[in-house]
């Protein structure tokens, strides 16, 4: 038995990564019930949608799983004035979709308090952070509670801070990966480390077990990963191409058909640093100079982004998907977790 799978009570080290609108039931508990640790992305869930997702996964799986969420990292904007001016920015893609330009609403997203008190009656075996440090409270509430806390680092110096703060286990993801680059300690634009350079520079520097991410979609990048000193790692892309998650069939084939050097690292979408397909709203959106800052960039295409994807609109989605979206090949959940378990050392 590993380093983590005694300390996540799992079979195997192998961590599904967190999809911030894309996680799904049936895909947490897929990989749950293989034996790995299955995750779901809380961002932008109140109180009461935590509560019934957690009771969805408590009936889906009796394994373990991890909930995660955002933290706050204090340049986040409220609803204001200026959310009519890049609201209007964006018509086009409204009327591509058929909705009308959204009003101010009188919040982006919930606040932090009200996802932790939530989590905290879900229980969750592992609660999941990325953008930032969580507070010495919420680690101590999450030990006396049995819940192991896992931190997100995308250079040496988060992973230091993430392990002073009494994480259990840290992230360390690659600039290969998919999605958000969820740097904290400077911009992401220049934390862009790429996860062969990164894993083991944070093995040397923490003492806690460092699971690995970004680029890693076989056996192959699981043997790697183990190589170079990683006690486990986090898979997102090639499990956002199955069957089970909740991407969209124009989302799965993007993946598929998107060659590693046509991802891109865009605001586009939702005004912090993303890795997805360079599609025709990501284009338009960034030649346009137009762009709100986070939350509400991410708010405003979300109103577009949602009918888009119920009308299987690939060109208007945040296309998430990291370099090695073209190793994404299996249809099943189940596969691809028994892929990757070949590369585990031992198994």
């Amino acid at each position: 038995m590993s380093a983590l799978t005694a300390l996540f009570g799992i079979s195997h080290p192998i961590v599904l990564g967190p999809f911030g609108g894309l996680s799904s039931v049936p895909l947490t508990a897929a990989v749950s019930d293989a034996g790995g640790l299955g995750s779901y992305g809380l961002y932008g869930y109140d109180g009461d949608r935590i509560r019934a997702t957690g009771a969805e996964l408590r009936a889906a799986t009796a394994r373990p799983f991890a909930l995660n969420i955002w933290l706050p990292t204090g340049d986040e904007v409220s609803p204001n004035p200026q959310h009519t001016v890049f609201a209007q920015a964006l018509q086009p893609f409204y009327e591509a979709v058929g909705v009308g330009v959204p009003s101010r609403p009188e919040r982006y997203v919930p606040a932090l308090d009200e996802q932790l008190d939530a989590i905290w009656d879900v229980a969750p075996a592992v609660l999941s952070v990325v953008f930032g440090v969580p507070s010495a409270e919420v680690v101590a509430e999450a030990r006396d509670r049995g819940i192991r806390v896992v931190g997100t680092a995308t250079t040496v110096a988060e992973a230091v801070a993430l392990a002073e703060a009494g994480v259990d286990a840290v992230v360390a993801t690659g600039a290969e990966a998919a999605g958000h680059r969820v740097s904290f300690l400077r911009p992401a634009e220049e934390s862009l480390v790429g996860m062969f350079a990164l894993v083991p520079q944070v093995v040397d520097a923490v003492d806690v077990p460092v699971i690995a991410a970004g680029g890693i979609a076989d056996r192959r990048g699981v043997a790697a990963a183990f190589a170079l000193g990683a006690s486990g790692v986090q898979v997102g892309t090639a499990f956002l191409a199955t069957a089970e998650s909740a991407a969209t069939d124009a989302h799965r084939d993007a993946i598929r058909r998107t060659a590693a050097d046509e991802t891109v690292l865009t605001r586009a979408m939702s005004g912090r640093l993303a890795r997805g397909a360079r599609n025709r709203a990501v284009r338009a959106i960034e030649a346009s100079g137009t762009i709100a800052p986070f939350p509400m960039q991410n708010w405003l295409t979300g109103r577009f982004r949602t009918p888009a994807g119920e009308q299987n609109l690939g060109e208007l989605q945040s296309l998430w998907m990291g370099q090695a979206a073209p190793l994404a090949r299996d249809t099943a959940a189940a596969a691809v977790f028994a892929e990757l378990a070949a590369g585990v050392p031992g198994e």
